[in-house]
């Protein structure tokens, strides 16, 4: 078979999928003139709605795609704009209007969406094109050579033989992992989930699932639908995504130990499942059940990475090195933040810097976010259906991650080591808080759905926490966002004392716990919500 040898390549991508092709774009917009080629083993284009997982934004993975990588005009036009988060404690029950609801009541102002990733993944090949990088689909790689020097590719291509060189080599080939299996990179992290999910080829709108005047009318506008709905039960949730192509993403998320996966793993089992824990959505799958367009699933979802960045020109991004868990949507956050140090790291290599301590220290940013992130869903799920307690984590949860995590992406100081070094303090005491919040709240709920009142809790009615949101597009001095990340911190300390009051008057905790000694809030941050 004749070997096609092709021009050097300064940045070669083995993957062009969300990681791959976002890194391409990131790359020719602020580093144009290096080359950059993109090697995708499926073909394109890819089919609308029933072609992979991973549909719902948040705020980080959003300002990535619509600011930095400059693709607002697409979201806007070709795209969902979510309705934020919205979580129903719902098990076994037959009336949502009748169980407790967290949620908004108004779109907040920093966006998010939901990406029919077909669509999606469509337009950025055809992006990074028209931004000068090559795009070869259908390109099976076959075996890597790395060299600090240079790297080298194999890869079969329309049935012939190909190599390519680079001076940087990026594996985006997601659950491949094509160099984390050839450098024994891969590392469990202990959190032992699985999850199932389908398409539906008609839009499932929840806002019709009850009649009662009151509860339809609690939003504006009335389209919950729009939301990446959550229906939690213990040691699960299912999720309900709309496609801007009309159709419909179901799934679960479950402890394996709960809910084992071979419970859920097919279509039919999966609605048996669904019977028994969420009837309403069993009622609406099963009227559609000739609408259904794909299934799959995954075991063991979650997992680490040994390394990500290399002084020796190479990087993994993307799920080809970790991932966490769908329950807030950070993949296309750890995207946007592991692109954001690749490009870092390229560009200092090219101007003729050095640049392998600031791989390691980037490197150590990056598994900080990761851990603290982690923490978020390690051994949380069993008390996933408890209806008074998961609101105050969840609020918790967000206000640590758009008081703290997001304030450094927006502002594009992620590779400001400097500022992280002299915010250590606060920073570690955050981290310190969460561990001990989440300890909390996970020893409090245990398995229970909780007994407390049917409510619904509207945090557009929270006004630190709308204005978390709200601020996050603010433009900062760097004095500025320094002085936010502490004030930050301080609030997060009130709400850390105000959870632990509330859990304690439950009779769930006692003095003993390390929230115990942290001072009484002055203000009560979360009284307005319910």
């Amino acid at each position: 078979m004749k070997t096609t040898t092709h021009p050097h390549s300064d940045v070669l991508i083995m993957g062009g999928g969300l990681a791959g092709l976002c890194l391409a774009i990131q790359l020719r917009r602020q580093l144009p003139a290096l080359s950059v080629r993109v090697l995708e083993r499926r073909k394109h284009p890819a089919p609308h709605a029933a072609f992979k997982v991973g549909e719902s934004s948040v705020e980080i993975g959003a300002h990535y795609f619509d600011t930095v990588l400059g693709l607002k005009e697409h979201l806007d036009r070709d795209q969902l704009r979510k309705f934020g988060f919205r979580f129903f404690f719902n098990e076994g029950c037959d009336d949502v209007a009748s169980v407790t609801e967290l949620g908004v009541s108004q779109i907040f102002p920093t966006p998010s969406y939901q990406l029919d990733r077909g669509i999606f993944e469509n337009y950025l090949a055809k992006h990074a094109l028209e931004l000068g990088a090559t795009f070869d689909d259908g390109a099976v790689v076959r075996s890597i050579d790395l060299d600090a020097d240079g790297h080298h590719v194999r890869f079969e291509h329309e049935g012939a033989e190909h190599v390519a060189d680079a001076r940087w080599l990026i594996d985006a080939s997601g659950r491949a992992g094509l160099l984390k299996r050839k450098l024994g990179l891969a590392e469990e992290n202990g959190h032992d989930a699985n999850a199932i999910w389908f398409r539906i080829n008609d839009r499932i709108a929840i806002d019709e699932w009850s009649g009662d005047e009151h509860w339809t009318s609690r939003t504006d506008p009335r389209e919950r639908w729009r939301s990446t709905n959550h229906l939690c039960g213990p040691g699960y949730w299912a999720w309900l995504i709309p496609l801007s192509s009309g159709s419909h993403s179901v799934g679960i998320v479950a402890d394996a130990t709960l809910h084992p996966l071979e419970t859920i793993n097919s279509f039919e089992k999966s609605m048996t499942w669904f019977a028994k824990h969420q009837p309403q959505l069993y009622r609406e799958l099963d009227k559609r059940r000739d609408k259904l367009q794909d299934f799959a699933f995954f075991r063991h979802f979650s997992y680490g990475c040994k390394q990500v960045f290399s002084g020796d020109r190479w990087a993994l991004t993307g799920e080809a090195g970790l991932f966490l868990d769908p329950f807030y949507s950070p993949g296309s956050d750890f995207i946007a933040i592991g692109n954001t140090y690749i490009v870092d790291l390229i560009a200092r290599d090219f101007r003729g810097e050095r640049f392998g301590r600031e791989a390691r220290l980037f490197e150590n940013l990056y598994f900080s976010f990761y851990r603290n992130t982690l923490a978020l869903y390690e051994n949380q799920y069993p008390m996933f259906g408890h209806a008074e307690l998961m609101p105050l984590k969840i609020t918790w949860d967000y206000a640590y991650y758009w008081g703290i995590l997001c304030q450094f992406f927006f502002q594009n100081r992620l590779t400001d080591v400097a500022m992280f070094t002299r915010l250590s303090d606060p920073l570690a005491k955050c981290e310190q808080l969460n561990r001990d919040v989440q300890q909390l709240l996970r020893e409090a709920a245990g398995s229970s759905v909780g007994s407390g009142d049917v409510a619904w809790i509207d945090q557009q009615k929270l006004p630190w926490f709308a204005e978390l949101n709200r601020g996050l597009r603010d433009v900062l001095t760097e004095a500025e966002l320094e002085q936010r990340v502490r004030d930050n911190a301080a609030m997060l300390e009130s709400l850390a004392s105000e959870i632990f009051l509330r859990v304690r008057a439950l009779g769930h905790s006692d003095d003993a716990h390390p929230l115990a000694s942290l001072r009484e809030p002055a203000v009560e941050l979360l009284r307005e919500a319910a």
